[in-house]
C-alpha cells in the first residue's frame, strides 16, 4: 500500500506538471478506489408523496377547480416539468410496492394482506426494496410519514433514518390519519400529537439540515403524507377556506352510463338529495368519511381543504433546500400514490382504471439539470419513476425493473415518446397469485372493482378487465378525457383496439406478466 501511494503521488505530480486539469486525477483516484469529489455531486432526491389526490386539487393542472390555492406545488411546477399523468397504483399498498421495488403488482413476490387489515407481510430475501442498495451504493436513505407496506417497514435494512406511522402494525390506529398517531422513529415506538401532516413536514426538513444524517453522502428522503385520504379532516387553520367554491356535478355522477361495466352499479357512491344535490351513502372509502352523509360539493371542498397543509410543506421543503445550499444538487418530485373518483363515473373511491380514480399528479423539479415551466403531455407509471430515480443516482438493483428511463422526457418535455403505459389492478394480490387469478379469469375481489390491465399509447387507452363479465374498454383521451365514451365495440375503431391489446400482451411479456384469454 506504501508503494501504491508513492505512485500516486508520483503521477499527481506529473499530471499537474504538464498542466492537465484536477478532475481527471480525481477520476484516476477513484478509479483506484478511492474517494471523489464526483461521488458528492450525485443529486439528492426529495420524493413527496400525498395520498388519495385528484390532480383536480392542484391548481397548476388544467382540471382544477378555479377556486383550488396551491401556490407552492404550481412554482414547484414553475421550475420543474409537469407530467399529465402518472399511474402509480389502484391503492396504497401496491403503489407503494411498486415505488419501493421498481416492478408492477404481478411481479412482486411473497407480498399479501395477512390479519386484520391493513395487515401485511412479505419475505425481505424474496422482496427486496430499492433503498437498500442506494445504502449500499454510498446514499443515505430516510423514509418520514406514513407506511402501508408490511408490517416490517425496513428500519436499518433500508433505511438509514426512519419515522413512521406504520398502519399495518397496528391496525387499531390504522385510521389516524388526522389524529394522534402511533409512530416508530428508528425502531423506537411512541405516540405522537399534533397534525401529521405538519409533523411530516418538520421531520424533514430537520433531515434536510442535517439532522441525524451523515452530510458527506448524497440522500434519498421518502416524504409520505397522509392527506387527503378520509376521512379528510383538514388543519383547523384551513377549515372553510373553500367554503364559497362552486362545484359543478360530474356529467355520469349517477346512471345510466351507456357502454360502461354492469360492476359500476355495485359501486355507485352517492344518491340524489331532496334539492337533487348528490349526498354520500353511508359506507365507503376509508373510516367512515361518509357516515354524515355529506353533500358532494361540501364533500369536495372539505377533501380540498387538506391539501393546503401539504401545500405548505413543499414551500417549507424547497425553502430549506435552499437555505442549506442543496436546492442546486436535488431532485424534487411531488406525486400521490393514486389518484381519487371525486363523483365521476358514481365512485368516490380509487380503484378503477379511469384518470379520475387512477391517475396521479407528478412533477419532477431540478433546475440545474432538467427543463423548467414545461408540461409533458406523456403518461408515465410507478416503475417507469423507479428506474429515472436509481438512473439520476447511478445506482443498479440486483433485480429486473419493469419501467424506463424517463430523463430524456426532463430534459426535453415534448420529445417522441411511444413507449405504452402498462397499469394494473391486482386486488389485494401479488406475483405469482396475481398471475394465477389473472390467467384463470378469477372475477372475485374484496373491493367490487374486478382485477384489470390497461394502457394508455399515443392519447388513447385500453381497459382489459380479468373476470368473465365487464369486457373491454377503448377511449379517445384527446376527444373524451372524462371517459363517457367507450368505443370499444365501435368498428371504425377495430383496429385501434387490436393495436393497443398487442401493445398490452407486448408489455405483460416485458414485464413477467400473465397471458390475456
Amino acid at each position: 500500500m506504501h508503494g501504491c501511494k508513492q505512485d500516486l503521488e508520483v503521477l499527481s505530480t506529473a499530471l499537474r506538471s504538464h498542466g492537465m486539469r484536477l478532475w481527471l486525477s480525481l477520476l484516476f483516484l477513484s478509479s483506484l478506489g478511492f474517494s471523489s469529489a464526483a461521488e458528492s455531486a450525485r443529486p439528492n432526491v426529495l420524493l413527496i408523496y400525498a395520498d388519495d389526490q385528484s390532480y383536480k386539487t392542484v391548481g397548476c393542472y388544467p382540471e382544477s377547480w378555479p377556486w383550488v390555492k396551491t401556490p407552492n406545488i404550481d412554482a414547484l411546477a414553475k421550475t420543474g416539468v409537469r407530467f399529465h399523468a402518472a399511474y402509480l397504483g389502484s391503492w396504497c399498498m401496491p403503489s407503494r410496492a411498486s415505488i419501493l421495488t421498481g416492478r408492477h403488482p404481478h411481479g412482486i413476490e411473497s407480498m399479501t394482506m395477512e390479519g386484520k387489515y391493513p395487515g401485511s407481510t412479505y419475505d425481505p430475501t424474496k422482496c427486496r426494496f430499492a433503498p437498500a442498495e442506494m445504502r449500499k451504493q454510498g446514499y443515505h436513505t430516510a423514509q418520514i410519514g406514513k407506511w402501508h407496506t408490511g408490517t416490517d417497514s425496513g428500519w436499518a435494512r433500508d433505511w438509514d433514518r426512519q419515522i413512521v406511522w406504520n398502519r399495518p402494525l397496528h391496525p387499531e390506529n390504522a385510521g389516524a390519519y388526522y389524529e394522534t398517531q402511533i409512530v416508530s422513529e428508528d425502531g423506537v415506538e411512541r405516540t405522537q400529537e399534533g397534525y401529521p401532516a405538519d409533523n411530516y413536514t418538520k421531520w424533514a426538513t430537520d433531515y434536510i439540515k442535517g439532522e441525524k444524517r451523515d452530510k458527506s453522502k448524497p440522500w434519498y428522503l421518502w416524504l409520505c403524507y397522509g392527506s387527503i385520504h378520509g376521512p379528510s379532516k383538514p388543519a383547523a387553520r384551513h377549515k372553510g377556506m373553500y367554503k364559497d367554491g362552486q362545484v359543478p356535478l360530474p356529467k355520469d355522477i349517477f346512471p345510466p352510463r351507456s357502454g360502461k361495466p354492469a360492476y359500476l352499479n355495485k359501486t355507485q357512491s352517492w344518491i340524489e338529495g331532496e334539492d337533487g344535490m348528490p349526498i354520500a351513502k353511508k359506507g365507503g372509502e376509508a373510516f367512515g368519511e361518509a357516515k354524515r352523509g355529506l353533500r358532494f360539493d361540501d364533500w369536495v371542498r372539505q377533501m380540498n381543504e387538506c391539501l393546503p397543509a401539504v401545500d405548505e410543506g413543499v414551500g417549507q421543503l424547497v425553502q430549506t433546500l435552499k437555505e442549506t445550499g442543496q436546492y442546486d444538487n436535488t431532485v424534487v418530485i411531488y406525486t400521490a400514490d393514486q389518484g381519487f373518483g371525486m363523483g365521476e363515473h358514481g365512485f368516490r373511491t380509487k380503484l378503477a382504471p379511469y384518470d379520475t380514480n387512477y391517475r396521479s399528479p407528478l412533477i419532477v423539479s431540478m433546475p440545474s439539470k432538467i427543463a423548467q415551466d414545461k408540461v409533458c403531455p406523456q403518461a408515465i407509471n410507478g416503475p417507469d419513476l423507479v428506474a429515472t430515480i436509481l438512473s439520476f443516482m447511478q445506482v443498479t438493483v440486483p433485480w429486473p425493473l419493469h419501467g424506463r428511463d424517463i430523463t430524456l422526457l426532463l430534459k426535453q418535455p415534448q420529445a417522441s415518446w411511444e413507449h405504452p403505459v402498462l397499469y394494473e389492478h391486482m386486488d389485494r394480490l401479488y406475483g405469482a397469485d396475481a398471475r394465477t387469478a389473472a390467467e384463470a379469469r378469477s372475477g372475485k375481489t374484496d373491493n367490487q372493482v374486478p382485477r384489470y390491465a390497461a394502457v394508455v399509447l399515443g392519447g388513447w387507452k385500453y381497459i382489459h378487465y380479468l373476470d368473465t363479465q365487464s369486457g373491454e374498454e377503448l377511449y379517445d383521451l384527446k376527444t373524451d378525457p372524462d371517459e363517457l365514451n367507450n368505443l370499444a365495440a365501435n368498428p371504425e375503431h377495430k383496429a385501434k383496439l387490436t393495436s393497443l391489446r398487442t401493445a398490452m400482451e407486448s408489455e405483460l411479456q416485458r414485464t413477467e406478466g400473465f397471458a390475456l384469454k
